[in-house]
């Protein structure tokens, strides 16, 4: 991967990829589930206990690199005693989904086999193992690709580290398993020769879904596999009655709800525990981030959005930035080129041209002028604007923070609020308006004088 972060903690779908993998054994049933920890353990750890609280997890350390059969043996103490059948997952593998795994550890059961081995055939299998089958088509041996033979390689059939076990007969064979090979690596796919050897029951099912089934190793890799995903989430979207006008310039993290009768255009980004409601439209440019939209709301082209929360009917954009802790009730609007920043709009307010609203309260109805700003810092701390139900805020307005506005007042266009204003009143702070008469055509015929001065070579 060419990074400094642990493999298994890049993301595909908003989750890391271990993340998904062991999602996957949840919902096939399995338990507990064992993490084997190498590079970057604790931060593993603590992204699965931050993303699964109360999941019946148990981590162990492999803290050399020796092998597949050497980390499979480094989960022996946390299942000591386990007498059942056992699920091997590798933690790179984010895209097998948890019907396959289901249906590999059912045909396990059914054949009574010691150890079924997950396969794929791929076009060009370099870099995987080889599964060798004999004549009766019956698996006889897996050989990793450094150790395989011009005819082994020519073999499309290749394992994909996805495992199904008897435990106890796994384990018997793996204490047997020696690092004869070119890496002087634990390989698993030994317990093959060893457990056909002691006449134990081998088999290998072939997942019609390649793609599926593979791990990432590279970058381009993970971005094959990010679309996959990708594709995946949005065709459960809209089985489920959202519409995506382009599902190839959408993207939308696993993680995200979306109502039925809701409508995604494209260029939009949907990202962590953003959930919106029904019949909403997202419009063209939009990344929303761990957002919360009620029914009914329409986000209008290029808004970005982190943090906030949009209540029913309520319009926002086209170019509005709503800043974490923004929440806006019912049938609110925000409006092109308004920035917001913990402020709290309740029913019905509106802010709707090319204003910045920070560390406010804004009540029911209210209307933000053109232009407004809330000066909420003062150079150390910030400071909380209120504005009571049915306040008209005129256009070019800064509220100096802290400052109330109490219910029903009007503040002037170009006024600076710097004091409280009583409810129902009139706050003004711009000087009595004087007109000149005849000034404008006494300037003009000034600079005519002086532009033809200068043309005739005279002083300006």
């Amino acid at each position: 991967m060419r990074s400094a972060r642990a493999k298994v903690l890049h993301e595909i779908a908003g989750r890391p990829l271990v993340e998904h993998v062991v999602r996957a054994a949840l919902a096939a049933g399995a338990s507990p589930i064992v993490v084997v920890v190498g590079v970057q353990g604790e931060r593993v750890r603590e992204r699965l206990e931050q993303a699964l609280p109360g999941a019946p997890l148990r981590f162990v350390e492999q803290t050399e690199r020796r092998g597949t059969a050497d980390a499979v043996r480094r989960a022996l103490p946390a299942l000591k005693g386990f007498e059942g059948t056992a699920l091997i997952l590798c933690g790179d593998v984010p895209a097998l989904p948890a019907d396959a795994v289901v249906a590999l550890a059912e045909g396990h059961i059914r054949a009574r086999a010691a150890l079924t081995v997950l396969t794929a055939e791929l076009a060009d299998p370099s870099g995987y193992g080889r599964v060798v089958r004999g004549k009766d088509g019956r698996i006889r041996a897996i050989v990793e690709e450094r150790d395989a033979g011009a005819a082994q390689r020519r073999i499309r059939e290749i394992n994909t580290g996805t495992y199904c076990a008897d435990w106890p007969a796994l384990v018997a064979a793996i204490a047997k398993i020696r690092p004869d090979n070119a890496q002087k690596e634990y390989y698993l796919t030994d317990a093959v020769k060893l457990l056909l050897a002691g006449r134990r029951r081998v088999q290998a099912v072939v997942h019609g879904t390649a793609d599926e089934a593979l791990g990432v190793n590279s970058r381009r890799q993970l971005a094959l596999l990010q679309r996959a995903m990708n594709e995946r989430v949005l065709g459960r979207l809209m089985d489920g009655g959202v519409t995506v006008i382009d599902p190839g310039s959408t993207w939308v993290h696993d993680t995200v709800t979306i109502g039925a009768d809701s409508v995604l255009y494209p260029g939009v980004v949907l990202e962590g525990a953003t959930a919106i409601g029904r019949d909403c439209i997202v419009r063209s440019g939009v990344r929303l981030t761990d957002c919360r939209l009620g029914d009914g709301v329409e986000v209008r082209e290029y808004t970005i959005a982190a943090g906030s929360s949009i209540g029913d009917g309520s319009t926002v954009g086209p170019f509005a930035h709503l800043r974490p802790g923004t929440a806006l009730g019912a049938h609110c609007k925000v409006g092109n080129f308004v920035e917001t920043k913990k402020a709290v709009f309740g029913d019905g307010s509106k802010a709707s041209h090319l204003s910045y609203i920070g560390d406010a309260e804004l009540g029911r109805d209210v209307n933000v002028g053109a232009g407004t700003i809330t000066c909420n810092y003062d150079g150390v701390f910030k400071n909380r604007t209120v504005l009571g139900d049915g306040v008209f805020i005129g256009s070019d307005t800064q509220l100096v923070a802290p400052v109330t506005v109490g219910a029903g007042a009007y503040v002037g266009a170009g006024t600076t609020v710097t004091k409280d204003v009583p409810a129902n009143a009139l706050a003004l702070t711009r000087v009595d308006q004087r007109n000149i008469d005849g000034w404008a055509q006494k300037r003009r015929e000034k600079m005519a004088a002086l532009k033809a001065a200068a043309k005739a070579g005279g002083p300006r």
